[in-house]
């Protein structure tokens, strides 16, 4: 779809004095009732002789099969009804497929208690009957309009159209002829406008008793598109592919031709459908009123609807321009319709909104980022980098004097750099991403364990020989349970080593975090803090268990010589091995 700039007021089109007779729609009509009368007779005669047959014959095993037969044509010839009805532009969509068959009798049932069986069964029942009406209406408007036409032969040709009145030959004269003709195009003007009724009564006629229903169909499509958009503008990943979708969804919802989101300088944002450039108003600025909905025509004779998209008073910019819906000539939207198009404009302010805050957060974080960096240099590198220039400036100042200062001031020079370096490893390693996409638990595990070490001055005996057999989500609870244990390490332990290990047997992964620091008494934490219950919740929703040990420091009860710390053990399923692919071999066998 082109999209339609905000549209300005236009008038309806004027149709002309025969647009009526010469509207192709007149002679699809024209031929829906030429078929519509031999067509409602066959179906008629079809199920009477199905009926009666059947009750005459019910007796016998074929009265059943004749009434099972009418029944099934009901609706057989309900649907040859609606392939019909494509010359009236009617089409008709299936709700879903058709249930599966269970056997004849409840097949019965359910045919027998849908309400849709009862209404073709009316459409067949008025279709003959009206018909032959239509047809005779018809039939005489033809016949009056085409003898009032011919009236010209019959005053130039006499003898072609004897009319004898009282022994006596008719002879028309000039202002009768006139005359006829007069009444003759009246009579075509009448005949077009009587088919254009006609359209719309069969129209109607067949969308009432042949279609579903209608009302909830709608319902349920523009609930369904709501869902989608809601969860589309909720997820928030892409605000180019949210406004395509929103798009997409209010045509296919709706009884629109063509939909287009349209930004505040009238550029297309997103936009589902086409409409011919006709179809469309000049550019000219017009304000729609917030939470209305703008209905205009044009001058090709659609109807165009605008919708403001509007942003909540905290946005930065609260006009998020328009949407706008292109219908085919002659069609209007329902207030229904209008309700669920607003709603539509309603979502995209929304994802316009969200975008602008996750832009705004964005920002923020990466300023915060880059404050939470210069800190942890300020406080590291910086004053490492300070201590390695005094160390160096002393060994330069007693180099002649006091070899053996200068040279306690270059061993204390490079600890410095050499601490630098590893506050500098530690500092990349939390910049990076996440490291157990890339390299896997045992990489990111020991990467973790690197950086205590340089920033905790903890030592870190890592036993971590191979990378364990887990599912993703039980991987990321492993490496999450390792580091909240890890950091209890530092927070609360007071420890200088920990011993950190990972190990798979009899189908299950261990996890083990021990240290060597002041423990706690179990009995009075009961389950643990809040840290302790959060690794418990990762381990049960990874299918594994936790187990929290801890000998306190200098606890009454504990024997004599029993080393102080805690333990945390984690244990996961393992994940099953890929099957292998089969070998194939070819060839005979000797």
């Amino acid at each position: 779809m082109t999209a339609p700039p905000p549209p300005v007021s236009s008038p309806a089109p004027r149709r002309g004095l025969l647009a009526d007779v010469l509207d192709p729609y007149a002679f699809r009509v024209a031929l829906y009732v030429l078929l519509a009368l031999p067509a409602g007779g066959l179906v008629v005669g079809l199920l009477t002789v199905g009926v009666v047959g059947g009750v005459l014959t019910l007796a016998l095993v074929v009265g059943a099969a004749l009434l099972l037969g009418a029944l099934w044509l009901v609706g057989g010839l309900a649907d040859v009804q609606r392939v019909l009805a494509g010359l009236l532009g009617v089409t008709f969509v299936r709700a879903g497929p058709p249930p599966a068959y269970t056997g004849v009798w409840a097949w019965v049932r359910a045919t027998l208690s849908d309400p849709a069986t009862y209404r073709a069964l009316l459409f067949h029942v008025v279709q003959f009957p009206l018909a032959a009406l239509c047809w005779l209406v018809l039939g005489s408007l033809l016949l009056l309009t085409l003898g009032a036409l011919a009236s010209p032969l019959w005053w130039l040709y006499p003898p072609l159209f004897p009319l004898v009145w009282q022994d006596s030959t008719v002879t028309p004269g000039l202002p009768v002829v006139a005359g006829l003709l007069v009444l003759g195009l009246g009579s075509l003007l009448v005949l077009g406008g009587v088919l254009n009724l006609m359209g719309r009564m069969w129209t109607r006629l067949t969308l009432a008793l042949l279609g579903g229903d209608m009302g909830y169909e709608a319902a349920r499509r523009e609930v369904m598109a709501l869902r989608r958009a809601a969860g589309r503008v909720a997820l928030g990943d892409d605000l180019d592919a949210t406004l395509a979708d929103l798009a997409v969804q209010a045509r296919l919802a709706s009884t629109a031709q063509a939909v287009a989101l349209l930004a505040p300088d009238g550029t297309a944002r997103a936009s589902s459908g086409t409409a011919p450039a006709e179809w469309l108003l000049p550019n000219q600025s017009a304000p729609v009123p917030q939470g209305e909905a703008d209905v205009r025509y044009t001058a090709g004779g659609a109807t165009l609807v605008s919708f403001p998209v509007s942003l909540p008073p905290s946005a930065e910019v609260l006009d998020g321009g328009m949407l706008q819906a292109v219908y085919t000539p002659g069609t209007r939207p329902g207030p229904d319709e209008l309700a669920f198009l607003l709603s539509i404009a309603d979502h995209a302010g929304t994802a316009l909104h969200a975008a602008q805050l996750i832009e705004r957060a964005g920002t923020r974080a990466g300023e915060q980022e880059r404050a939470r960096l210069a800190r942890e240099l300020h406080d590291s590198v910086a004053q490492a980098l300070y201590g390695i220039t005094l160390g160096a400036k002393t060994a330069r100042a007693t180099l002649d004097r006091d070899t053996g200062k200068a040279r306690a001031s270059l061993d204390y020079t490079i600890r410095l750099a050499e601490g630098g370096v590893s506050e500098m490893k530690a500092l990349l390693f939390s910049l990076r991403p996440d490291a157990l996409e890339e390299g896997g638990l045992v990489a990111a595990l020991t990467g973790h364990a690197q950086a205590m070490e340089a920033r905790h001055g903890l030592t870190v005996f890592a036993d971590l020989p191979a990378e364990p057999h887990l599912t993703p989500d039980a991987q990321a609870a492993a490496y999450r349970v390792a580091q909240e244990a890890l950091h209890n390490v530092v927070k609360h332990a007071r420890a200088h080593q920990v011993w950190l290990s990972v190990q798979q047997a009899g189908g299950w992964v261990t996890l083990t975090v021990r240290d060597d620091g002041r423990g706690f008494d179990p009995e009075q934490q009961g389950r643990g803090t809040l840290g302790q219950r959060s690794m418990r919740e990762r381990a049960a929703g990874a299918g594994g268990t936790l187990e929290v040990r801890s000998v306190r420091a200098a606890q009454v009860g504990i024997p004599s010589g029993t080393e102080s710390g805690t333990t945390v053990t984690l244990r996961l399923p393992a994940a099953p091995a890929e099957p292998q692919p089969v070998a194939m071999s070819t060839g005979a066998q000797s």
